[in-house]
């Protein structure tokens, strides 16, 4: 899976790249339940205050506005579906508008059981590709991109593993 959705070798000199990792304690079916919900991104990214959807139902070419949460230096972004697998677990979107500095940003996200066999835990990979704006270098670009995946992934964590430590939860007699 690293090599089909997440190796980025035809980038430009003006991009730069990135992917992160993050296990979850938690099922597949549970977390991907929160990830494919391409209408509600703010169900675990807490940078977006807000999603309207401008096109589509939610699925592949479906369009989203997002409105940022105030402090980062940016107010909308506009986002397309680009491919959604629900047996596969992927989930790809670009980034086609907006006032920020996320130019030519294309997400992929890819979820998996535990190599280890466990049905309970859940890796998910984010990769990106952006294009790095002129007056900034690719560090920056990079380090900037990554704040914001790696905020959202250990939101996305964090609500899952609450969620399913809900669902363990016998009643109380």
């Amino acid at each position: 899976m690293m090599n089909q959705y997440h190796a980025h070798d035809d980038l430009f000199p003006n991009q730069c790249t990135s992917s992160l990792v993050q296990e979850i304690d938690a099922p597949l079916s549970l977390v991907w339940s929160l990830v494919r919900q391409f209408d509600n991104p703010q169900a675990y990214k807490r940078f977006i205050k807000n999603c309207t959807m401008i096109a589509g139902d939610g699925g592949i070419g479906s369009v989203r506005e997002v409105m940022v949460v105030s402090g980062l230096p940016a107010e909308t972004s506009r986002e397309r579906l680009d491919k959604l697998d629900d047996d596969l677990h992927v989930m790809e979107f670009s980034i086609i508008g907006g006032d920020h500095r996320l130019v030519n940003y294309q997400s992929t996200t890819t979820l998996h059981e535990d190599d280890g066999g466990r049905s309970d835990q859940t890796v998910v990979i984010e990769s990106y590709v952006v294009d790095i704006p002129p007056d900034s270098s690719e560090m920056d670009t990079c380090l900037f991109a990554d704040t914001i995946v790696a905020c959202n992934l250990r939101s996305l964590a964090k609500i899952s593993e609450k969620m399913a430590r809900k669902v363990q939860v016998p009643p109380a007699a």
